[in-house]
């Protein structure tokens, strides 16, 4: 078992119980009503109460005990350095995909981090594969009733997961999710793609075997995000694995969408959902944007470039002037994914009287990829395409492409860094109206 580590403050907001009791950054919470949290889940679970003693070391190691008396889950206004007390539960598993065996090496070791850990999925929707929970785990999700859950199916052939984890636990997937349904917890399920292993009738079997279970008032099997393998050059050799082609893609739309025919006629769902990736593979149109129902797989490129483009249009319309004063020059930086799909916004951008902005669709040279998404654009590509090149007075550059809450690439180059080199400002837009308002303030 871990050792639980008590929990650092980074930030006290403002107006809250916490900043009125004089709770300060560095501070940390070492227990709650005498239960030591092992993580987020645990205190705002500990919090919920009306009355709570803690125990608190403050930044300089000394220890205070405080009762505070609130309503039933107000919260204390605390953020954390981690959401994990107890330490990252590591991944098991060696699926020869995995992004992260597939980064050179000598980069900081928070990269090489891989974690499979059920807390993170509950909390942030990130993907775990279940082959690593222990008893005491999957009655902590039982009884604190963590759901929905993101779980890498990828297949349900017991044979064929087996072969893409090299796990010999990964063969317990669907009694895993007969446990979900017994319980009536939810998944939300990602399938990812890798030609001559878990394709063509595998693929086939494992989203008829998952739309099974997207039955009864709350679905076992809330959803399923098909996703296409992703390649870097610094992938090991022997991996067995294939790189998606524009054939394979279109071969792939083609089988999910007669599957999730299917599924809407006998289910009232598509259930399953293509990732964004395969049209843009293919040269194909995308969906329409009411294909994607409530956009259950948003985080995970589904439906994201419809979604953005209809974001856009709605803010436009109330935010877009007619003209800037004085004049702007800005360079948006893209992956070469999105390229023709967001010509629209590009040409209404445009529109406003005294605003250039001129679009870099950029391939990845670091990941060594033909077709790059925005979000794996490294500094390096970046340095690579821009330098010496007239960028007008900034670049709007999507915060996708950088680490989580960091202003930091895939590739660890800083923005600052970045910005030094190319000599200019760095503008990270977070969504739409980042973008909009960048452009004309």
């Amino acid at each position: 078992m871990n050792t639980i580590h008590p929990a650092r403050i980074t930030k006290v907001l403002p107006d809250s119980i916490a900043a009125e009791i004089g709770f300060e950054s560095g501070d940390a919470i070492v227990a709650i009503n005498g239960t030591r949290p092992r993580d987020l889940i645990d205190y705002q679970f500990l919090c919920a109460d009306e009355i709570l003693e803690l125990e608190v070391l403050d930044a300089a190691g000394k220890t205070h005990s405080l009762e505070i008396e609130k309503d039933y889950d107000q919260d204390l206004g605390l953020e954390f350095e981690t959401a994990l007390f107890d330490g990252l539960i590591q991944c098991n598993n060696r699926c020869p995909f995995c992004f992260i065996d597939q980064q050179p090496p000598g980069k900081r070791t928070s990269l090489y981090f891989k974690d499979d850990d059920y807390r993170l999925s509950f909390l942030y929707g990130s993907y775990l594969t279940l082959t690593n929970l222990s008893e005491r785990e999957w009655q902590r999700i039982e009884q604190m009733r963590l759901s929905p859950l993101y779980v890498s199916v990828h297949a349900t052939e017991p044979e064929v997961r087996i072969r893409l984890l090299k796990n010999p636990r990964a063969g317990q997937i669907l009694q895993q999710l007969k446990w979900f349904q017994e319980r009536r917890l939810q998944i939300h399920a990602q399938v990812v793609v890798c030609p001559g292993i878990n394709d063509g009738e595998h693929l086939e079997k494992t989203l008829k075997d998952l739309a099974s279970f997207h039955t009864d008032e709350v679905p076992a099997v809330a959803s399923v995000a098909v996703v296409p393998v992703g390649l870097t050059r610094f992938r090991p050799q022997e991996d067995e694995l294939i790189p998606v082609t524009k054939e394979k893609a279109k071969e792939v739309i083609s089988q999910v969408k007669m599957l999730t025919q299917q599924f809407r006629q006998q289910l009232g769902s598509s259930v399953a959902w293509l990732a964004d990736e395969w049209f843009l593979i293919a040269g194909e149109e995308l969906p329409s944007e009411s294909a994607y129902e409530e956009y259950p797989q948003i985080d995970n490129g589904v439906g994201s470039i419809q979604l953005f483009i209809k974001q856009f249009a709605a803010a436009a319309t109330e935010s877009l002037p007619p003209k800037v004063s004085p004049q702007r020059k800005l360079t948006w930086v893209v992956g070469n994914a999105v390229e023709k799909a967001f010509q629209p916004i590009l040409q209404r951008l445009n529109s406003v009287e005294g605003l250039e902005v001129n679009m870099r669709a950029l391939c990845s040279d670091y990941w060594g990829q033909k077709i790059t998404v925005t979000g794996l654009l490294t500094g390096h590509d970046l340095l690579l395409n821009l330098q010496g090149q007239d960028l007008g007075e900034g670049i709007l550059l999507p915060n996708v492409m950088l680490k989580h809450g960091e202003l930091v690439f895939l590739d660890d180059m800083s923005i600052e860094e970045l910005a030094c080199k190319l000599e200019i400002k760095i503008l990270p837009i977070a969504g739409v109206e980042d973008l909009i308002n960048t452009c004309i303030v």
